[in-house]
């Protein structure tokens, strides 16, 4: 492409990101590429600068800048082991919706143009549907129920059902020392950096934006406490944020406890963050309540029989 081109949104993707829309658009190119593009404003909606998660709508007029893309580099299909996604994997479908038990270690959108995250991989394996989006997402190590929509008007949908809080999630989470059983919410804003290597890292501070999480005991070990998590607001990383603001990080996080604290949790066995979305409730098509669950990881069930 040596010109930009402009394309008009159609009802098929509004309400999506501005980023998401460029990774289908420029197939190949590297999404750190892309992500440089809007900060610079190459591109742009109806003429102005837009942020990466800018939503288009119907009638926008969308600038794709004259990116090269890379040649005779395809998108590499997905792991073997994740090709399971499609049958095993899938907890719910109708006509509009897939509900999928995301493994841990797989993240939902892939790093750039030549791997592949859930969300490239369901288009891989599902060639049928033209339109796959995800309506919202899980930390890369993170299991569980996740939201990927087949049709533009359900990502609509149920981004309403998000905004007004009709989709009830809720997580299974095992975190250091003993949870206070009086301690059942917390609210603490949440502030969201992004390092020069693109790592995020979030924390506590009144200057970020409002988050609310709900936390309830449901059986104590010898040093954690096995908690369900409802999210009342979906802040980057905000359960495990809230953990270790109270002073009870999860379990093997590597970001969010201590180093000595990840080194016990290593030294018992558990190979991961222990961090689960064990079910979701929604309001289907016909507005009839749907609630979707998934069973604990094998790894993290075998964590909790030994304990």
């Amino acid at each position: 492409m040596n010109r930009p081109g402009f394309l008009e949104v159609s009802d098929e993707y509004a309400g999506q990101r501005v980023d998401n829309f460029l990774i289908r658009e420029l197939k190949g190119v590297p999404k750190s590429r892309l992500y440089r593009a809007l900060r610079k404003g190459e591109v742009r909606v109806n003429r102005g600068r837009v942020k990466a998660d800018y939503r288009l709508q119907v009638g926008d007029r969308v600038r794709i800048p004259p990116i090269r893309m890379a040649a005779g580099q395809p998108i590499q299909p997905p792991p073997a082991h994740w090709l399971g996604l499609d049958r095993e994997r899938t907890l719910y479908e109708d006509r509009g919706l897939l509900v999928i038990n995301k493994p841990a270690g797989l993240a939902v959108h892939g790093g750039s143009g030549l791997t592949v995250g859930l969300i490239e991989s369901l288009r891989l394996m599902r060639s049928g549907d033209n339109y796959l989006e995800l309506v919202h997402r899980l930390d890369r190590e993170t299991s569980g129920c996740l939201m990927v929509a087949r049709r533009a008007a359900v990502l609509k949908e149920l981004h309403r059902q998000l905004r007004e809080g009709r989709i009830d999630k809720r997580y299974l989470a095992l975190v250091e020392g003993q949870w206070p059983r009086q301690l059942r919410d917390i609210e603490a804003p949440l502030l969201k950096n992004t390092l020069r290597s693109g790592e995020r890292v979030v924390r506590v501070d009144k200057a970020g934006k409002f988050a609310h999480t709900e936390f309830q005991v449901l059986r104590r070990f010898a040093g954690c406490t096995l908690l369900q998590v409802r999210p009342h607001t979906g802040r980057t990383h905000q359960i495990r944020v809230h953990a270790r603001h109270a002073g009870h990080p999860l379990l093997g996080d590597a970001k969010y406890s201590s180093r000595d604290q990840f080194k016990s949790a290593r030294g018992r066995g558990l190979q991961r963050l222990f961090l689960h979305a064990q079910t979701l409730s929604f309001d289907d098509a016909g507005g009839e309540r749907v609630t979707v669950g998934a069973e604990l990881e094998p790894d993290l069930q075998k964590f909790l029989d030994a304990l």
